[in-house]
């Protein structure tokens, strides 16, 4: 009997132990995006931030991370994958389903967003509630970011002024950046970066307007000879990301579960996705650099004549967002107040 008995008091501590292990974990998650596990995007902010809610959650929840459009699609369906429930969360870039997202483009415009990410992400938190949230139907957003500007890769040719584009074919993921090349007489190619190696290595693009930070991961050193910028790190333009969840799971979750992801991505983590950018960006430079490509500065009187070159983009934007019923200026008034107020340089 007093076999049995230890027998049953063992089978009911299995018993509690699973259930507690079970409890630990009641609500899972898919994370959808498009660049590899390596990437800095996934190491240094994905990763983090689902550690955080997990953590947050004591436990109940686990989110699991899927690369590189490993559950299929490309990533431009992205937002229509969370949109649509077949995953439950993503990280994507806004620019790949063009026209979905126009008020927030604001921070992607030239001579709007600079050189400080901190600053923008900060005043993308600012402005959402009042100014954005509208045009995010059927997500909750967990947070926005951009990174740290669009920077100039160019396969062979040094580029020191506008007029040095011109002609050329070059890669850009939003609409705002294709006025960007066209503004400076170069032709637009889209195509999510991803395909970009192999598309210089053909040459199909001449260069890219994007960050240093994905240089390492897409071994863009390889493709390249030059990096360009503008004085004090000053770039031509960004590009906006989300990471949000499907709408529907969200709705259906507990306010303690809720709470797991909002505290996780308060205006504390805004600020410092812009701190991640910012690091992975100098160190994509410095991968190209030890490399031997050269890291072309422009002096001041160079970066003002692209900064003369790209003052009709904004303008432009404004005109096409009014007529949308869209307060473009207002909304170009407002980040550049608030980029001011949070300045980190």
């Amino acid at each position: 009997m007093g076999s049995l008995l230890r027998t049953a008091a063992a089978a009911a501590i299995v018993s509690l132990f699973g259930a507690g292990g079970a409890m630990a974990q009641e609500y899972t998650f898919k994370f959808h995006h498009f660049l590899g596990a390596k990437a800095p995007s996934q190491t240094k902010m994905i990763e983090p931030w689902a550690r955080q809610v997990e953590e947050n959650s004591g436990g109940k929840v686990k989110i699991e991370i899927y690369p590189a459009m490993t559950l299929g699609g490309r990533p431009p369906e992205l937002i229509n994958q969370v949109r649509d429930g077949v995953v439950d969360l993503v990280w994507t870039v806004n620019g790949y389903t063009p026209g979905l997202f126009p008020r927030t483009e604001v921070m992607e415009l030239p001579n709007v967003y600079v050189n400080d990410p901190v600053a923008a992400n900060l005043a993308l938190y600012d402005m959402f509630e009042s100014d954005l949230r509208q045009e995010y139907a059927g997500v909750e957003v967990m947070f926005l970011h951009i990174h740290a500007g669009q920077g100039i890769h160019m396969r062979d040719t040094p580029v020191h002024k506008p007029e040095d584009l011109v002609g050329k074919k070059l890669r850009i993921p939003t609409r705002t950046g294709a006025w960007v090349i066209e503004a400076l007489g170069a032709t637009p190619v889209g195509m999510p970066v991803p395909e970009l190696p192999q598309a210089l290595q053909k040459g199909v693009v001449d260069g890219a307007f994007i960050p240093w930070e994905i240089i390492p991961p897409l071994k863009i050193q390889e493709q390249t000879e030059y990096q360009i910028e503008g004085v004090d790190q000053a770039r031509f333009g960004n590009t906006t990301f989300q990471v949000s969840m499907n709408k529907d799971r969200w709705d259906a979750l507990p306010d303690d579960i809720k709470k797991a992801f909002k505290d996780a991505s308060g205006p504390e983590w805004w600020g410092k996705v812009g701190e991640i950018w910012r690091a992975s960006d100098d160190f994509g430079i410095k991968f190209a650099v030890d490399a031997g490509n050269e890291h072309i500065v422009l002096n001041e009187e160079e970066t003002a004549a692209f900064d003369a070159a790209l003052a009709p983009v904004v303008d432009r934007w404004i005109d096409e967002v009014t007529e949308k019923g869209i307060d473009g200026a207002g909304l170009v008034e407002k980040a550049r107040e608030l980029i001011a107020k949070h300045a980190t340089r």
